[in-house]
């Protein structure tokens, strides 16, 4: 199974394209399309871990994607709430039948 997300991260307007595939249901692996730097980056970091267990990623530790998502992103202080890694879980997740494929989106405003 294949399945792809377009994310619109905001006020960097650098969007991403992040598909995920597996043929077990379990072992994913992705591809990344962005004219952002630092998530050309990130590829290159889940290419290394890939595939990645679905199933063993449910587990209680932090979960692959998003600890190398840290790793990246943390020391850059602006990208450090990029929502292209959270993006990037939730396609895994679907493709490996571990949630129902559905929109998700955060609306921000100030009061």
């Amino acid at each position: 199974m294949r399945v792809s997300t377009q994310i619109d991260p905001g006020i960097c307007n650098f969007n991403a394209v992040v598909t995920a595939d597996t043929e077990d249901s379990q072992n994913v692996t992705f591809e990344f399309v962005s004219e952002c730097e630092t998530i050309k980056e990130f590829d290159k970091l889940i290419q290394e871990i890939s595939p990645v267990d679905a199933i063993m990623a449910l587990g209680p530790g932090e979960d692959p994607i998003l600890s190398k998502a840290r790793e990246l992103l943390q020391p850059r202080g602006c990208c450090e709430a990029c929502v292209v890694p959270a993006g990037t879980v939730k396609i895994m997740h679907v493709v490996a039948g571990l949630s129902l494929p559905k929109d998700v989106s955060l609306k921000i405003a100030r009061e």
